[in-house]
């Protein structure tokens, strides 16, 4: 069975491998159209566009309550399974636990030691100790993930998102073991029954394939913000890192901002003011 398995992979990624220089066939950027992946422009004249997205997210202005209304606003819009909720095991028998703590996760909160293991310091703020940190996929310029999927099931778009096509992967964690973030979740078992209330507008995933953010690409190309920019009170913006004269770029030109492991070399995308 294992040699089988190992063949199946090989004979995958060798098929992936022929086909590198093509674009992925199916993409969800878009709840409405799956094109093209690398298609970034769009009909529709509302659309926002980007040489290179980014975020912004001002610490000052996360507060606990605002985490929450981040968190729940992502995962409930884009069908994030909650392997804490309760199901009825008869119907769904692929549901019962496993030996080991099952989690998916778009957005998170994380404390600033675990965020900024780089920056920690004897002498640090105390105020800093008992900030939440959102944390989230950085989609990094130099993203590794991209170049460890054998099946460019992880592609990066033209505008700097990082993104991802369900149907292509095959459950290898590749990526999740390029990430030096963690931003990355695996679906151990049937996703779906987990969804305390499935939104049609947002597909749903299967067993054995990652998952993470996928900046609310599917908003962006109908001219609406991401969710967590919604949900923020301000706390989040996100825009253009190549145009000067973005929101963005202005908030990195008045403030202290820090990345996370920005000596790792993957150039994220996140920017924290501090």
């Amino acid at each position: 069975m294992m040699k089988k398995n190992r063949r199946s992979f090989l004979k995958v990624a060798g098929i992936a491998a022929i086909g590198f220089s093509a674009s992925p066939a199916i993409n969800f950027a878009s709840s409405e159209s799956h094109g093209a992946a690398h298609a970034v422009k769009s009909k529709n004249k509302e659309a926002l566009h980007a040489q290179r997205w980014g975020m912004v997210i001002d610490t000052n202005k996360i507060t606990d309550e605002v985490v929450e209304n981040i968190v729940e606003a992502c995962h409930k819009a884009h069908n994030v399974p909650d392997f804490n909720h309760e199901v009825d095991e008869k119907k769904y028998p692929d549901t019962r636990p496993v030996n080991h703590k099952q989690e998916v996760k778009w957005i998170w909160e994380e404390e600033f030691h675990n965020a900024f293991p780089d920056k920690e310091d004897e002498f640090l703020a105390e105020k800093f100790h008992d900030l939440p940190f959102l944390v989230t996929c950085n989609h990094c310029k130099n993203a590794p993930c991209v170049q460890a999927c054998p099946t460019q099931a992880t592609f990066k778009r033209e505008d700097g998102l990082v993104m991802m096509d369900f149907h292509r992967c095959i459950g290898c964690r590749f990526c999740m073991a390029a990430c030096p973030f963690g931003s990355r979740s695996f679906n151990f078992r049937e996703p779906r029954p987990f969804i305390e209330k499935i939104d049609p507008h947002f597909p749903t995933r299967t067993r054995g394939v990652v998952e993470k953010c996928n900046f609310c690409a599917e908003r962006l190309v109908k001219g609406e913000l991401p969710y967590c920019v919604e949900a923020s009170e301000g706390a989040i913006v996100v825009g253009d890192l190549e145009d000067p004269e973005s929101e963005v770029r202005t908030l990195l030109n008045e403030n202290y901002t820090i990345r996370r492991k920005q000596s790792l070399g993957t150039e994220p995308s996140v920017y924290y003011i501090m």
